[in-house]
């Protein structure tokens, strides 16, 4: 089996000796438990699922599972739940935002041509003015701490894993607003892909979920 992903830490990413995170040591254990030899690749995301496309017996991941792609894939999971959240300093309680209509001045720090970026601006945010692009969560997160803008939207796992890489905790930030929650993120495999395969993976990770070690897998990514 070959699993194709992207850098979306703490979920997955390239780390030192490999490919690292949640969703990769997941699939990991299921892959263990169901007897199948995994290969694992981090790619740029286009590449990933071009690759992912290409390959029989493939895993394409971590996935939005939407109404869109519904039909292209055969579905493991759900991995975790997709918590977009805003989010501003604890230590600024002076900062209000219960809708983005409150949002006046003030500046949102987004990933530029993420799925958040997108979003905000259909709902009439403008670069350089409401919104503060960036080129990844933690390139934001050390604007927000140094005061450059006001206000942060972030995976709520990625809001605790890029804290505690520079040693902060996680009440560091308050979340004022959600931005997206009505969705997961899943596994994805090709259409033509045996529905054994897909069937014994979800079976494996029932099981993980069962027995704990799911939980204590994802306390030592999200805490």
């Amino acid at each position: 089996m070959f699993g194709f992903t992207e850098n979306l830490p703490p979920l997955n990413f390239q780390g030192e000796g490999g490919p690292q995170g949640f969703s990769v040591e997941l699939l990991r254990l299921m892959a263990a438990g169901g007897g199948l030899a995994l290969e694992l690749q981090v790619l740029p995301w286009q590449r990933a699922m071009q690759q992912a496309e290409g390959q029989a017996a493939s895993v394409l991941f971590s996935l939005t599972r939407t109404p869109e792609r519904e039909p292209q894939f055969q579905w493991v999971g759900p991995i975790a739940q997709r918590r977009i959240l805003i989010y501003r300093l604890a230590s600024r309680p002076d900062l209000k935002l219960a809708q983005l209509g409150d949002l006046g001045d003030g500046r949102i720090g987004v990933v530029r041509e993420s799925a958040a970026d997108r979003q905000l601006q259909a709902a009439g945010l403008k670069p350089g003015v409401q919104l503060e692009q960036g080129l990844d969560d933690a390139t934001n997160l050390r604007k927000l701490l140094a005061g450059r803008m006001e206000y942060i939207t972030l995976l709520d796992w990625a809001a605790a894993w890029n804290l505690r890489q520079l040693k902060l905790p996680y009440d560091t930030l308050h979340a004022v607003m959600e931005q997206d929650t009505a969705r997961s993120y899943w596994y994805g495999l090709r259409p033509d892909t045996e529905p054994e395969l897909a069937r014994r993976l979800q079976a494996e990770l029932d099981a993980i979920k069962r027995d704990g070690r799911y939980e204590r897998l994802r306390q030592r990514y999200f805490r």
